[in-house]
């Protein structure tokens, strides 16, 4: 059935399915590891510096990564990540009096390496699976790929909690481990050879961007990721747990429902921007959304502040922060694939997704660190959410300098 189909649309599949399954672990492991270490009685800091070295290494690995598929093929870079998520995987199986502090950092340094060069390599794909002049198409295809990804983090967050009650964290680290290891073989097989490999070799200094808009809106990317992390990493699983009193399976259920949610959004965000009458986004509705994200996480800390039921605070809070936030992420997603450089797309895509990764670092951080100095509960998640809130507004201000039509050949793009 796939030899009639077209190369690029194999590829393209190809490249789904190796996303999707590498996600589905990925959202797993980040949950198991949430809530095995609370369990075991670990604060909410000293939980999120096990994400500590998982983001920096993010940081570092689009930068390079992003060179390294320039000069590579996205194909490698591509299944180096899916290899790496298989050893940070197996480097949890150790002893229960192995996994130090240091050790579980150290995998997920490994795990954050991984699911960056995965994550670029994706997204760079489908920059060159598309002809140029096609923006809707591309639009549409960048959407179902990032809304399809954060539909299976979520089903990897429920994943999670299951396997953790049912076999417990080695267990379930062991059947990731040996699902993905399959994934990989197959990939190595039917990945095109040199996909995304530049003409030119880049230099190394090139891993900066030179583009304007490029540079604006992974400014905007960093404060919009961070202002999510901020309480939605640590603060908000924990105090789920520790407040509400939820147990693991509710905890990971509710939140995979939530993420699976938002990708389901962002996979129709190109109907709800207007796609459909023939428009693709610019850099006016990118300032509009964040605009209308801006007041959701003040309106959470109020509803808190005045007495509401917490958790029906934060349901209905939490159902329309993660549908705004849905249309944010996938327009993003969108003008950084459109805005990069068709030779070594993956230098522009790497440095966009370096920004990204930062956000996170910073959202993960202050995330675990107001929580716990602000006194935890409801107080504690309040204070993450006043901070959210005020990096969507830093969000706004700087999507105003973003250009208004999302390529110069926008204007004459069709719906296809």
């Amino acid at each position: 059935m796939l030899s009639q189909l077209s190369p690029a649309i194999r590829q393209y599949l190809v490249v789904t399915g190796n996303y999707w399954a590498f996600t589905l672990t990925d959202g797993a492991l980040r949950m198991l590891v949430v809530l095995h270490f609370h369990g075991l009685g670990y604060s909410p800091l000293e939980i999120a510096l096990l994400f500590l070295f998982y983001e920096i290494f993010g940081v570092i690995t689009n930068l390079v990564g992003g060179w390294l598929g320039a000069h590579l093929g996205l194909n490698r870079t591509m299944n180096i990540g899916l290899g790496l998520q298989v050893v940070a995987l197996v480097m949890l199986l150790v002893p229960a009096a192995w996994l130090t502090v240091p050790w579980v950092m150290a995998a997920q340094a490994l795990s954050g390496i991984a699911k960056d060069l995965n994550k670029m390599s994706a997204k760079s794909s489908i920059k060159l699976l598309v002809p140029e002049n096609a923006q809707g198409t591309l639009y549409k295809w960048v959407a179902i790929l990032t809304g399809s990804k954060n539909a299976l983090k979520g089903a990897g967050f429920f994943l999670g909690g299951a396997l953790l009650m049912w076999l417990g964290f080695a267990g379930a680290v062991a059947a990731m481990a040996i699902a993905l290891a399959m994934v990989w073989l197959l990939s190595l097989v039917l990945l095109k050879k040199d996909l995304g490999k530049a003409k030119s070799k880049p230099r190394f200094r090139d891993i900066f961007s030179k583009s304007r808009a490029i540079n604006i809106l992974s400014a905007a990317r960093m404060f919009l990721f961070g202002a999510r992390d901020v309480w939605f990493v640590v603060a908000l699983p924990v105090f789920l747990s520790q407040t509400l009193d939820w147990n693991h399976s509710q905890t990971g259920g509710f939140l995979a429902l939530w993420v699976i949610g938002y990708g389901m959004v962002q996979a129709v965000a190109p109907r709800i921007t207007g796609k459909a009458s023939g428009k693709v986004p610019d850099g006016r509705a990118a300032t509009g959304w964040a605009a209308v994200l801006a007041g959701l996480p003040a309106l959470i800390a109020l509803g808190l502040m005045w007495g509401m039921d917490p958790a029906w605070a934060l349901i209905g809070g939490l159902l329309v922060f993660g549908a705004v936030f849905a249309v944010n992420s996938s327009l993003h997603s969108y003008l950084i694939v459109s805005y990069a450089g068709q030779d070594g797309v993956s230098l522009d895509v790497g440095f966009y997704y370096m920004a990204n990764a930062m956000g996170r670092l910073i959202g993960t951080l202050l995330s675990g660190w107001v929580f716990q100095m602000a006194g935890q509960g409801s107080i504690g998640l309040q204070a993450c959410l006043w901070i959210s809130a005020a990096m969507l507004v830093l969000t706004v201000l700087i999507s105003l300098g973003l250009p208004t039509l999302a390529r110069n050949k926008a204007k004459t793009a069709s719906a296809e």
